[in-house]
């Protein structure tokens, strides 16, 4: 019942995304669109999903689920930026039975209050940016980055559990910007991520999608 639910919530978020982005896209013809100029910051604010391969200590328990990604990002010259990522990326229990792991997942009975019921992973993390396009509506860019990673297992009774301790995080990826209306774009991206906790290193593939805002100073 709890995945549906979650599963609802985040179809729900991504029609609202896709709304916004064809409605966008539609009333674009007729607006302004200011693209930014280097000494100007972004904030992004996207959905994410995400999926873990079946690897590490982390990826061997959980699957994959949606999350959430906030970011600020400075424009810098010579078609450069950097910039803040803070994020959220739940996963579901993997199917199986993994009783010489951490966290036990199907080693108690179903229903078990100290059974584990998902893992949410924040990151927190710094971003460089290789960008192109920039006088353009539409900005490519590619991406390098790391970070804190910092793991909590939500169990079943509603309690939280923290079997490891805190690891970092290697990033690399691509997306766009598309401005539609002055200094508001969306934006669409890929990651893929290597996340090291408990001396082993889990791979994290996910996509986004969201709107980015550039204030005018």
């Amino acid at each position: 019942m709890r995945r549906n639910q979650r599963f609802g919530i985040a179809t729900g978020v991504g029609i609202f995304v896709l709304a916004v982005l064809v409605m966008a896209s539609s009333a674009a013809a007729g607006v302004v669109v200011v693209p930014p100029r280097p000494g100007q910051v972004g904030v992004s604010v996207s959905g994410l999903y995400g999926t873990f391969l079946k690897q590490g200590d982390f990826g061997s328990e959980f699957s994959s689920g949606p999350g959430l990604a906030v970011r600020l990002r400075y424009r810098m010259r010579y078609e450069r930026a950097f910039g803040l990522t803070f994020e959220v990326h739940n996963a579901d229990v993997r199917p199986g039975d993994f009783p010489d792991l951490i966290v036990p997942t199907t080693t108690y009975p179903a229903g078990d209050p100290f059974a584990a019921q998902r893992a949410n992973l924040y990151l927190y993390g710094i971003d460089f940016y290789q960008l192109f396009g920039t006088r353009t509506k539409t900005t490519r860019m590619l991406n390098v980055g790391a970070g804190i990673a910092h793991p909590v297992i939500d169990l079943e009774d509603g309690e939280k559990e923290f079997p490891w301790s805190d690891g970092v995080f290697v990033n690399a990826g691509a997306g766009f910007e598309r401005f539609f209306w002055q200094g508001l774009a969306w934006e669409l991206g890929a990651r893929y991520q290597a996340v090291f906790i408990n001396g082993s290193t889990n791979h994290d593939l996910r996509v986004s999608a969201g709107l980015v805002f550039y204030a005018s100073l």
